[in-house]
């Protein structure tokens, strides 16, 4: 069945299509999640909320655009409305640009070396020690290509935040990433 018949079936309710397309983007979209959560069951929460809203709003994809890209937006925003719900208890933002001695040290660090020690499970979990609010700018930037202003606007931040929790994110995640390397070794 392709998709253009699963998302007809999803339409009409029928449980097989339903289940079609959660398998379809389960594992995509898990990985998604997990990048803006803390753990793999908060990650799981927000992909099963993520879901219901992608059931739910099916009647609004326009076919513009792809498909997977679509849900993909839907579990970002997810995402980003639970940190918003817990907002109290751990998405704390940074207003101070990282001071330039810790940029620096972080710069003189091979990226490529990095790369060359770690899996992909060893980043995911270095991106998820990061706090919630770089956590969170390190993927709306980097990975989903948002710019500051975009990111600003969807937290309610300042464009300066953004940048900096950024800076701070790239840095916190080198030195995350380099205590690994050093442990394996």
């Amino acid at each position: 069945m392709n998709e253009t018949d699963i998302i007809k079936g999803c339409l009409k309710n029928d449980r097989a299509c339903q289940k079609l397309l959660y398998e379809q983007f389960y594992g995509k979209m898990l990985g998604v999640c997990l990048r803006y959560s803390k753990n793999s069951d908060d990650a799981k929460d927000t992909l099963h909320e993520g879901f219901i809203k992608v059931f739910g709003s099916l009647k609004n994809f326009n076919n513009k655009g792809s498909f997977e890209g679509w849900v993909r937006r839907i579990m970002v925003n997810t995402a980003i409305d639970h940190l918003r719900k817990n907002k109290h208890d751990y998405l704390i933002v940074s207003t101070v640009y990282a001071n330039d001695k810790a940029a620096n040290t972080a710069e003189e660090i091979n990226e490529e070396d990095i790369l060359l020690h770690i899996d992909k499970e060893d980043i995911l979990k270095a991106v998820q020690e990061l706090t919630p609010a770089y956590r969170t700018v390190f993927n709306l930037y980097v990975i989903e290509e948002y710019t500051h202003k975009e990111i600003a606007d969807l937290l309610d931040i300042s464009e300066g935040t953004s940048k900096s929790n950024l800076s701070k994110a790239k840095f916190n995640l080198r030195k995350n990433l380099m205590h690994l390397i050093k442990r394996v070794q």
